[in-house]
């Protein structure tokens, strides 16, 4: 499943138009071999033998391509992390399988993609559109999470759930994002295990 972007750049044209997807397809060879912050349209243009008028009928900057591509990744992302928190047995084991999906998918990208990776830590740097709609579903699946626990008395009550999911979300930043998770990389997986069980004591009712 594709994660849908919110960002308009990425909507111009066609969506399931052959030519779009061959941009996209070639945008992603360029990028992972000259980088994204060395890609330029026209490097596009010349490498698809596109004119940039004809590519900019599609995708208005590079950008919205750069979004075309990242939202494809952090929907396979989410992906993931969905089918791990639905094998889930309770609210306790889904939250800990929701931290530690979404901290080992990232460092998969990180060293399987290195480009890849690259154009999600640029896109999370520069709070796309993509990026922030990503964050939004993790965070709801999140709160759905905190609600199922809430409601069979694995967790507390008593902490407005915003908030609750907001704190927790913090939390798991460091070892979810792609701007912050190489810093941490000699930290795991003992650190984010720990964070884990922490969050699980604050939540016990």
């Amino acid at each position: 499943m594709k994660t849908q972007t919110t960002s308009k750049a990425a909507a111009r044209g066609p969506a399931e138009h052959s030519v779009r997807d061959q941009i996209v397809k070639a945008a992603r060879e360029c990028f992972a071999h000259y980088g994204y912050d060395k890609t330029t349209v026209s490097d596009l243009a010349r490498e698809i033998g596109f004119s940039k008028a004809y590519i900019y009928r599609f995708f208005e900057s590079k950008q919205a391509i750069g979004e075309a591509i990242c939202g494809e990744c952090v929907g396979g992302l989410f992906d993931q992390v969905q089918e791990a928190v639905d094998q889930g047995e309770d609210a306790t084991d889904k939250l800990r399988r929701f931290a530690r999906t979404a901290t080992t998918a990232t460092v998969e990208l990180l060293f399987t993609d290195r480009k890849l990776y690259e154009i999600a830590v640029h896109a999370s740097s520069e709070n796309w559109d993509v990026v922030r709609a990503y964050i939004d579903r993790l965070q709801g699946l999140l709160e759905e999470i905190l609600k199922e626990g809430r409601e069979n008395g694995e967790f507390e009550r008593k902490t407005p759930l915003d908030e609750t999911r907001r704190s927790i979300f913090y939390a798991f930043k460091p070892f979810i994002d792609p701007a912050f998770l190489e810093r941490s990389l000699d930290l795991l997986p003992d650190a984010q295990t720990e964070v884990t069980g922490l969050v699980l004591r604050s939540l016990a009712p």
